[in-house]
């Protein structure tokens, strides 16, 4: 078999995985984990990997429940009962505005800094942000009522890939050519320092991903099984999920590196506009790799949050759709796509009204979502648990003894560390 030919079937294998691959790298890699290596170097590192280990069973659980029923796991919480279904629906309308004004601003920053639209027709920064912010929801909801599951398969193949190869390579050239900036820093991570810590959380309430993600992935894999016609075994559930997800933290790690060796101890704070810091992101990578590589980068950008915007704004309706059927399935069975296409318009709606109201510091905005997520966390990890290991699923497509108990150590520290920052 030749380069070309692997390399084709592995990319068949994958769909699900870089769709959630593409909701997770996006403000919790491009802006909160360079913010983090920009601030405390290398140390955070850990908590990368750590975050990872701690949230691993939950997402994994999304999946895995699909490969083992055929249902995404939604059904799995109904079973629980009604209330397990109305809590994930009131946990999501309490983030989606916020979550999707967040991704929302931060691609508008991207296109004003690369297209230089700072000063478009003499608005201001916050008025030009609100109009490309809705454009970009009108051009994201064009493509989702149109292609929905298999235009977002193809174009994350390729946006992730090129995001990849193109962080990859700054890091490396970074690491080869110093510039050196870490020998005068002074800022270490401190849990005696209050503000450290809410960034922290901050930090690690989008890493990898919103919870919630884990329900979105379950219904893009059932997506994926109708669209190809046949169920996904657990092997290729897995094995689509885990590339996904290490891939994730690997370019988290890669953003931490970029904002460490470029940032770190230059005493250059970063912007809180969405604009200014696409600029300051933009020329991390131009310093790494040179002018030549500036409009490959951008172009990665700026696809990598487009496709976060995008996936964000079809994992809400998608998952809430899901829901409003199980909570109404005379009134909605036959009426999915009505129904989709009516969340999608109250989820743009909700955003703008943020983007045009609230729209003062993306800094803020972005904090307010990560910590929204962070707190709600546990409460979706232990929801995830409980329709798994269910005597509904079959005996062979249950997690195992030491899954259970990594579960519930994981649980354990979520919970901790969202009650220990409300008393915070």
């Amino acid at each position: 078999m030749s380069i070309s030919q692997s390399a084709n079937l592995l990319l068949s294998r994958l769909g699900p995985g870089l769709l959630y691959a593409g909701a997770a790298v996006g403000v919790s890699h491009l802006v909160q984990s360079t913010q983090a290596g920009g601030m405390f170097g290398f140390e955070l590192i850990i908590a990368i990997v750590i975050i990872h280990l701690i949230k691993y069973p939950f997402f994994e659980f999304g999946p895995r429940y699909t490969a083992a029923t055929g249902e995404h796991i939604l059904h799995g919480y109904r079973r629980l009962g009604k209330w397990a279904i109305w809590l994930f629906v009131l946990m999501t309308i309490a983030t989606m505005f916020v979550v999707q004004a967040a991704v929302t601003v931060v691609t508008a920053g991207l296109v004003t800094h690369i297209f230089g639209l700072e000063g478009l027709g003499g608005h201001d920064p916050q008025q030009v942000a609100f109009i490309i912010g809705s454009l970009l929801l009108l051009i994201s909801m064009t493509l989702l009522v149109s292609g929905h599951y298999k235009l977002l398969d193809k174009m994350m193949k390729i946006i992730i890939l090129t995001l990849t190869v193109t962080s990859v390579v700054a890091v490396g050239m970074l690491l080869l050519d110093n510039p050196g900036h870490h020998k005068t820093a002074t800022v270490f991570f401190s849990f005696d320092d209050t503000v450290h810590l809410i960034f922290l959380a901050t930090f690690l309430g989008w890493m990898p991903a919103p919870m919630d993600t884990a329900v979105w992935h379950s219904i893009w894999s059932k997506s994926k099984n109708d669209s190809d016609g046949r169920r996904t075994t657990l092997s290729e559930a897995l094995f689509d999920f885990r590339v996904g997800y290490i891939g994730t933290a690997f370019l988290a790690i890669c953003f931490l590196l970029l904002g460490a060796l470029i940032m770190w101890g230059s005493n250059i704070p970063f912007a809180a506009g969405g604009a200014a810091f696409a600029g300051q992101l933009l020329d991390m990578y131009q310093q790494a790799l040179g002018a030549w590589a500036y409009p490959i980068v951008a172009i990665a950008a700026l696809m990598t949050m487009f496709s976060t915007t995008l996936t964000v704004l079809d994992g809400f309706p998608r998952s809430l759709t899901a829901a409003s059927a199980l909570l109404f399935p005379n009134r909605v069975a036959h009426n999915s796509n009505k129904v989709y296409l009516i969340w999608l318009l109250l989820i743009i709606s909700g955003t703008l009204l943020i983007l045009f109201f609230y729209l003062t510091s993306m800094r803020e905005m972005v904090k307010a979502a990560t910590v929204i997520s962070f707190v709600a966390a546990p409460i979706l990890a232990v929801l995830n648990m409980q329709a798994i290991f269910s005597e509904h699923i079959p005996v062979q497509y249950r997690p195992g003894k030491l899954m259970e108990i990594w579960c519930w150590l994981g649980v354990f520290a979520l919970s901790g560390c969202s009650i220990a920052y409300l008393l915070l």
